[in-house]
């Protein structure tokens, strides 16, 4: 079984879409949201598998945006 959604885009992106009427939009929709489904199940399973608590990822998190804003110079 299969079911209809409704997404909207902008009318920009809509114009550039019709430049490309060949393609098949709804079939390029359904496969990034297969894509982003099997990569939020892969993540969660690793996940669940993880002995980090909440607060151990939000340190990781700030020592991974403080590292790379100084790769970046965008810290002092």
């Amino acid at each position: 079984m299969s079911r209809n959604i409704t997404l909207s885009i902008s009318d920009d992106t809509f114009e550039k879409m019709k430049d490309f009427s060949e393609v098949k939009w709804s079939e390029v929709a359904r496969k990034a949201i297969e894509s982003r489904l099997d990569l939020l199940e892969s993540l969660e399973k690793i996940a669940s598998k993880s002995k980090l608590t909440e607060k151990d990822v939000q340190e990781i998190g700030e020592k991974v945006k403080r590292g790379i804003a100084k790769h970046h110079g965008l810290t002092n």
